[in-house]
């Protein structure tokens, strides 16, 4: 790992709430082969259980343009980082990304092996692949960070499934049923 400061250090630390927010080990498979006899099974049904209620299957394309799904994929039996993003967002998401970089370097070799990072778009119909790419390559994001986007109905299901709501968005613009920015002209 290279020298960090101090204040480095303790900043990415700071990040360790939102990191352990999103941080989940889904252990699917992982626990069930130890187990014999009804009380595997009763482990793989409540495993199953939770899958369905919490990790649906949906299909989502990466910024390489390639299909993936939720579950399967990206979260099965991995220990993965979750955010949500949108490319063009010029108020939080830049500052949320920083700071997933600096625990992406603080993490080095392991994203993409044993920690996985995942972006998803709250505004897939302008969140492309092209464009998400071009929102890693700025910001320098490195392998094993991958951002996804989908059916706009899919993202949504996803966002509230994970619990990533609020009541109120301080930023209109961040809504994912936000058609766009609304501007007034004065009259005259």
């Amino acid at each position: 790992m290279t020298n960090r400061s101090r204040r480095e250090f303790l900043g990415a630390l700071g990040m360790a709430p939102v990191v352990a927010g999103g941080l989940s080990m889904i252990a699917a498979g992982a626990t069930g082969a130890s187990l014999t006899g009804s009380a595997g099974d009763l482990q793989a049904q409540a495993r199953e259980s939770a899958r369905l209620r919490y990790f649906p299957n949906l299909s989502l394309r990466t910024q390489d343009d390639k299909e993936v799904r939720f579950y399967d994929d990206l979260i099965k039996g991995k220990i993965v980082t979750l955010n949500f993003f949108y490319a063009k967002c010029e108020d939080v998401c830049p500052i949320v990304t920083s700071n997933l970089v600096k625990v992406q370097e603080l993490l080095g070799d392991k994203v993409g092996r044993q920690v996985f990072m995942y972006s998803f778009s709250l505004k897939p119909t302008e969140d492309t692949p092209k464009a998400m790419k071009e929102y890693a390559e700025m910001h320098g994001v490195k392998p094993g960070w991958t951002f996804l986007t989908g059916k706009p109905e899919d993202l949504e299901l996803l966002r509230r499934k994970l619990g990533f709501t609020r009541r109120e968005h301080k930023h209109p613009e961040a809504r994912p049923d936000n058609p766009g920015p609304q501007h007034k002209h004065p009259a005259g």
